[in-house]
């Protein structure tokens, strides 16, 4: 007798890819989209010439250039800083040292300006200090603005507004204009807006050197004395 042999069927083993092509094209879509829609933020930093420099020359500021704004606010009944008033001290110079020390009560170099709200703020009082000691440069670029304004460097928009930013950044640096050096600082009463509007004014009255340190004993001793000194005369 013939065998009967049985025949197993064969099923169709192929797998349809279609749904994930389906799926890569969207996950592909997805992550160009995310990578579009996130800019990068980053920040700007100078880094130091490789250009060898004096120790001495280095770390001391010629002291007819140096100038030092101190923030000092005024708080309110809950303790908080008030952000439209406050006390700007400042003196020109280096801080005093050795024999100035000693004399600091009758030789005082700070001085102060109070400001508020019918003064308009910390901006005009901080403006008023800058302008003066950076005149040269603000009479260079304001002349340059008026130029650009008549779009006397180029009838092209965007090539005068790079003209010109690349004119102002080297009067700025201009070494041989007389340009200050501020020297920023902060009592624990200023208020974050206080320090902000100080440093807009670094920008709007063009400053190109400018740091922020921290208050010091000497800086607090000249503020107490000032203090003392504006009270006897009132």
């Amino acid at each position: 007798m013939a065998k009967n042999l049985s025949r197993q069927k064969k099923f169709d083993t192929r797998i349809d890819f279609t749904p994930m092509v389906d799926m890569n094209m969207l996950l592909i879509t997805f992550f160009m989209l995310c990578t579009t829609m996130i800019k990068s933020q980053t920040l700007q930093i100078a880094l130091p010439t490789n250009e060898k420099v004096e120790q001495e020359q280095q770390n001391k500021v010629k002291q007819s250039e140096a100038v030092t704004i101190i923030i000092d606010g005024k708080l309110d009944d809950k303790g908080l800083a008030r952000p439209d008033e406050g006390m700007l001290y400042y003196f020109d110079g280096m801080p005093p040292t050795g024999e100035e020390l000693k004399n600091l009560a009758t030789a005082n170099p700070m001085k102060q300006i109070e400001f508020g709200n019918k003064t308009g703020g910390a901006l005009p009082a901080v403006r008023e200090i800058l302008r003066e000691r950076n005149k040269d440069v603000v009479k260079k670029i304001e002349e340059l603005k008026k130029d650009w304004k008549e779009m006397k460097f180029s009838n092209n928009e965007e090539k005068n507004d790079s003209i010109y930013q690349v004119k102002a950044k080297e009067i700025r640096n201009d070494s041989t204009l007389k340009r200050p050096v501020v020297i920023i600082k902060a009592t624990p009463n200023a208020s974050y807006a206080h320090v902000v509007s100080v440093l807009d004014e670094m920008q709007i009255n063009s400053i190109s050197r400018y740091q922020i340190d921290r208050i010091n004993q000497v800086d607090s001793a000249m503020m107490i004395l000032l203090q003392g000194q504006e009270t006897v005369q009132k």
